[in-house]
């Protein structure tokens, strides 16, 4: 059995009166009833519910969903705003509701008690059975994590997934510029290679020269040709930097692409078609550092790197928050070829994004 400091602590479900009367009233339409940011979560409860408009003072659009988007010195007073910011600043977001004297509730509260049938955040629709399920793994993940900073993170991510209580991410906050680089990691001035999966703009790897100003080798992989012009451009002015103009996968292969600035993911209706390639083929030397972030794809993109990981035993950042069972499924197959690895768990938002979890080849872990 773990001890009990590494057990998980999952908290009873709580009633949310509050948001219950929220949702209740908002529905009621005796007041005037707004939305908190124009995406695709504010797109799914304005074609649920008969809104009175948008709220945001970034786009530069007057209309999203045809309805009017209204700057916060617009909206009246009275106004029940839903906050459809999910995924980096959702407290603050909801913070900003409240300051400015209006009455409102987080995209999370309001999709469970509304009623309603709202698009899912990510994998959270699933994320409740597969926890059901698989409850032994995520014990297993509590016990094998090597801090208590990561056992707490994993607790307050499966409270909040569980529950959709925004209370659970109190404490975080978006902290995306120091993403991917702890202290634990103990990377050296010189003498690193590293493979930045999923670059997208670059912003990682320049983050990287920065911490190792004496590298060894940047491997880059970006299948997006747009997002790779923009890489090469960046990074012009630095040396033994290599561009991999396809994604990493399990096979060599061509697939659907849907291009969508930092979201971008293979899927099957994607507009562009693009090459993807086993990171074993592609990468012929060691490297030290791994980083990976592309949106699902990271399990098949692993399998296509397992030879260089067992033989190299870098260290590796990946991201476990674009499916359901990312959290302990990923870590369980690493560990099959490597079982010399510690693993910490970080998370860089407010909200359902940006979790990522270390692996740290004992020889040289602190």
């Amino acid at each position: 059995m773990p001890h009990p400091s590494k057990t998980l602590i999952i908290e009873p479900e709580r009633t949310n009166h509050p948001a219950i009367t929220f949702c209740e009233q908002f529905l009621g339409g005796a007041k005037p009833r707004y939305v908190f940011g124009c995406n695709a979560w504010g797109r799914s409860i304005a074609q649920q519910v008969l809104i009175d408009g948008f709220i945001d003072d970034v786009v530069q659009e007057r209309y999203f969903c045809d309805k009017p988007v209204l700057r916060s010195a617009e909206v009246p007073e009275e106004a029940m705003v839903v906050s459809a910011v999910v995924g980096e600043r959702p407290l603050t977001a909801l913070s900003r509701i409240r300051e400015l004297g209006w009455t409102g509730l987080d995209y999370f509260a309001f999709q469970k008690h509304s009623g309603l049938p709202l698009n899912d955040v990510l994998s959270l629709g699933d994320f409740e059975c597969d926890f059901l399920a698989n409850r032994g793994h995520y014990d297993w993940l509590s016990a094998r994590l090597q801090d208590a900073e990561s056992r707490q993170i994993l607790n307050q991510l499966i409270n909040f997934r569980l529950s959709r209580d925004l209370g659970f991410m109190e404490g975080f906050v978006d902290a995306q510029d120091r993403q991917y680089f702890e202290p634990f990691l103990e990377l050296q001035s010189s003498g690193e290679t590293f493979l930045d999966v999923g670059c997208f703009d670059g912003y990682t790897s320049m983050e990287f020269i920065k911490r190792c100003p004496g590298y060894q080798d940047i491997h880059v992989f970006e299948p997006e040709t747009a997002n790779m012009e923009n890489v090469k451009h960046r990074l012009a002015d630095y040396p033994k930097v290599h561009f991999h103009p396809y994604g990493a996968s399990e096979r060599h292969q061509t697939l659907r692409f849907k291009a969508a600035g930092s979201a971008s993911v293979l899927s099957e209706d994607g507009e562009l078609a693009v090459e993807v390639k086993r990171i074993d083929d592609v990468i012929r030397g060691p490297y030290s550092f791994l980083k990976m972030d592309i949106e699902g794809g990271e399990i098949a993109a692993l399998k296509g790197a397992a030879q260089t990981i067992a033989h190299y035993h870098p260290r590796l950042a990946i991201s476990v928050y674009h499916k359901a069972d990312d959290l302990w499924r990923i870590p369980q197959l690493i560990l099959e070829w490597r079982d010399d690895y510690d693993l910490y768990l970080r998370h860089y938002t407010e909200g359902v994004t940006e979790t990522v979890m270390f692996f740290v080849p004992r020889s040289s872990s602190s």
